[in-house]
């Protein structure tokens, strides 16, 4: 019996090539890049099309928002750099072509936290509860 697929789904190659790009350019980064403009860079996460021909690497970069930009600036100019590494160390027949792009994740759960702690905290001004 044939088993249908959600286009959506990730087959395990599609995982399998993900996880190790992101070793990869995280091993790259690590040792250093050459472009002084890349500052505290960690990859989240990547993302590939089904063809394995295309990655989106998804980027935090800790900073102000003028370093966060330079290092943005500096990982795309280097992109060439790092897809060079990449198709040397990949195990797979073709080199995906590679983009980075910023992840809000993380900023994004932050300000929510804050959001939830400042409820938090009016809640308590306006309803103190009785202490025994």
């Amino acid at each position: 019996m044939h088993r249908s697929r959600d286009k959506h789904e990730k087959n395990r190659r599609q995982c399998k090539a993900e996880e190790q790009v992101k070793r990869i350019l995280g091993d790259i980064l690590q040792a250093g890049a050459n472009d002084p403009r890349i500052g505290f860079v960690s990859i989240v996460r990547v993302e590939m099309t089904g063809d394995l021909k295309s990655a989106r690497v998804y980027v935090t970069i800790m900073g102000e928002d003028e370093e966060i930009q330079k290092s943005l600036e500096g990982l795309r100019s280097a992109r060439s750099y790092f897809q060079r590494e990449l198709g040397h160390r990949m195990s797979s027949r073709y080199t995906p072509v590679i983009s980075f792009v910023m992840d809000d994740s993380i900023e994004y759960s932050a300000r929510i936290d804050r959001i939830l702690s400042e409820i938090k905290r009016e809640d308590d001004v306006e309803d103190p509860s009785p202490s025994d």
